[in-house]
């Protein structure tokens, strides 16, 4: 969805920008296209990969663009320390896996790839999916694989990894969990759903989600711009909500009286967009992309 996010961030030549989530720098490479001599852009990854990625040398050569290694969690910080609070124009945060962390099996994040069973994507720091399933106790398993992969035989898939004791592959997992599962949904493979919940668990996703969101908003300019692309319906939920949130307040108690007027910060611009039939062809992945937009309402 390259050209519904420059055009949803609304470029300006003399614009500064944050991709939070740089990949391999293909929302920063089109977005440093459309900025003037004097625009700038900032980019986080805490994905070393796409730091030293060749992507990520040839950009940084561009003198209008920074690429920072952290979490879109620290947003804020790191515009702090570049006295840019509240002069940022626009934010992109494209949620989910890389295609280069799924195509790599040594990150461990496919079930279709054998590797070390990882999943960080920050892999300088944190606990492996494999030390995370041996350090957990089994309730707390299914509560992972109900919540974020809304699995429904989690107890089945709980109940074998904690027998089987270490599991160090994608494909011991992947095994494992075919095995747990009386049978298979048509055209998914039954360990989607439970690779999807660890990989959330692993990273803390959804809780950095909801923290880096309320971090853009201290961040942006009036009338400057949030883009999300989420990809799977738990994201999409988070951001739907937070951006509703800040446009209309957190619903009030009915019998309650209501003390104090809520203050927007932001506004929903259009409706949820998908990506078109030309773009699903061709990229298979981007088939559950929802891009939301909304814009920083002056204070």
């Amino acid at each position: 969805m390259m050209a519904e996010v420059v055009e949803a961030l609304s470029v300006k030549l003399d614009g500064v920008y944050v991709d939070c989530t740089f990949g391999r720098g293909g929302h920063s490479l089109l977005i440093l296209k459309h900025l003037g001599v004097n625009g700038r852009l900032i980019a986080l990854d805490k994905d070393l990969d796409a730091l030293n990625s060749e992507e990520a040398k040839s950009l940084s050569e561009d003198s209008r663009f920074s690429l920072i290694h952290g979490s879109f969690v620290e947003v804020q910080q790191h515009v702090e320390r570049l006295g840019l609070v509240g002069k940022i124009n626009g934010v992109l945060m494209d949620l989910g896996v890389s295609s280069p962390q799924l195509d790599e099996a040594e990150r461990g994040f496919s079930f279709l790839r054998d590797g070390p069973l990882d999943m960080r994507m920050d892999n300088s720091k944190g606990q492996t999916a494999a030390e995370w399933l041996a350090s957990t106790e089994e309730n707390e398993i299914v509560r992972v694989l109900q919540t974020y992969g809304e699995e429904r035989f989690a107890k089945r898939i709980a109940k074998a990894i904690v027998e089987a004791g270490s599991i160090q592959t994608t494909r011991q997992l992947a095994t494992l969990i075919e095995r747990a599962i009386p049978f298979r949904e048509k055209h998914k493979h039954p360990a989607t759903r439970s690779f999807q919940a660890i990989r959330i668990a692993v990273n803390s996703e959804l809780d950095e989600l909801q923290d880096g969101l309320k971090k853009t908003v201290e961040i942006l300019a009036p009338e400057g711009r949030l883009v999300v692309i989420s990809f799977h319906s738990l994201e999409d939920r988070i951001v739907k909500h937070f951006i509703r949130e800040q446009e209309r307040g957190k619903p009030t108690p009915t019998r309650l009286p209501v003390m104090q007027t809520h203050q927007a910060k932001l506004k929903a611009l259009g409706k949820a967009r998908m990506p078109s039939e030309k773009e699903f062809n061709l990229n298979v992945r981007a088939r559950s992309a929802v891009l939301r937009v909304a814009e920083r309402v002056a204070a």
